[in-house]
């Protein structure tokens, strides 16, 4: 971000070339945007302002870093966004009508991952039954644990879900307030730091692709009425970010480190994008084209409209809108 603003005072300064410049060079346009600081989300949007690839397009974020997939939602409600990327929470907000999808990020393969404490009488999930486990709810990691109770004939009934924020929740673990914790990378890395003798079961690429979880971007509604040359513009500048990281992930791993993950390791980043599933802004391009992203988006829908009794909830063919980007890439 220091260099992005470095380079538009540059261009203040050297007036005659900037008033020579083409009137569409000039543009600008300033986005409220709201992220979680996860690899799995903010990884294209750190690359992408780092490289130029959003100011390339005459986009400038106003960033605001939320702690979860609901919080971020709640600043969206409040006003205070225009865009947001998160995670697989995105697929309970829209289809409550939250927002209008544009955007996808990744497939979360094995970025919700499920700790036990053999100490606390925890040594597989059978032994979770009655027990507390902590979490996030209406997440990524939500979703996850009710896969992974049900693979093993249990279901989110038969344990006790302690919820909170995911800081809160991992903290709790190491405490030995909670024998098991669905968390989601990278918090996996500081339970590691902390608890040696805690035990990762399982991570949701167990259940992948049939439970395919994606992340990604969101449009207030309002703004995703009027602005989708700017929605197209942020795609061309993801597009870049992304294809660079799937071309160059250990350079990518690396300047994310350096940058903006300074309290986890090179090797921890490159352990996040293994976590996830990554494509090419083309081939993103056949799986919006073929249904597959919508069918993604839909099931994951599903889960929380059932978890949470509503129905008549709104589509995923309906708050995807794969338009935008099918008309941009």
């Amino acid at each position: 971000m220091h260099r992005r603003h470095l380079l538009k005072n540059a261009a203040g300064l050297v007036l005659g070339a900037a008033l020579a410049a083409p009137a569409i060079a000039q543009a600008r346009t300033k986005i409220r945007l709201g992220y979680l600081h996860v690899v799995a989300v903010d990884g294209q949007i750190w690359t992408g302002l780092d490289r130029g690839s959003f100011d390339k397009h005459g986009i400038d974020f106003d960033l605001l870093e939320c702690n979860t997939g609901p919080e971020v939602f709640e600043a969206m409600a409040a006003g205070k966004l225009d865009v947001l990327s998160a995670g697989g929470v995105i697929s309970n907000y829209l289809a409550l009508g939250r927002g209008r999808a544009f955007l996808i990020n990744d497939v979360e393969v094995a970025t919700a991952q499920l700790w036990v404490r053999p100490d606390k009488g925890v040594r597989t999930i059978a032994d979770l039954k009655g027990k507390p486990i902590a979490t996030t709810t209406r997440t990524t990691a939500h979703i996850f644990l009710d896969r992974a109770l049900r693979a093993n004939n249990l279901a989110l009934a038969d344990v006790e879900i302690r919820n909170s924020s995911m800081s809160a929740a991992v903290a709790s673990f190491i405490a030995g307030e909670v024998p098991a914790v669905a968390l989601w990378v990278p918090f996996n890395v500081l339970v590691r730091e902390k608890l040696p003798g805690a035990v990762k079961l399982v991570d949701a690429s167990a259940f992948y692709p049939q439970s395919a979880v994606v992340g990604g971007w969101v449009a207030q509604p309002d703004y995703y009425a009027g602005n989708k040359d700017v929605l197209a513009r942020i795609i061309k500048g993801w597009a870049e970010a992304n294809d660079y990281i799937v071309r160059n992930q250990a350079a990518a791993a690396e300047a994310l480190q350096k940058n903006h993950y300074p309290h986890a390791t090179p090797a921890d980043i490159a352990e996040a994008f293994k976590a996830q599933k990554m494509f090419s802004a083309r081939e993103w391009k056949r799986l919006y084209s073929d249904g597959t992203v919508t069918k993604w988006l839909q099931q994951v829908s599903d889960f929380f409209m059932t978890d949470a009794g509503v129905a008549n909830a709104t589509r995923a063919t309906d708050y995807f809108d794969t338009s935008i980007y099918l008309s941009t890439i």
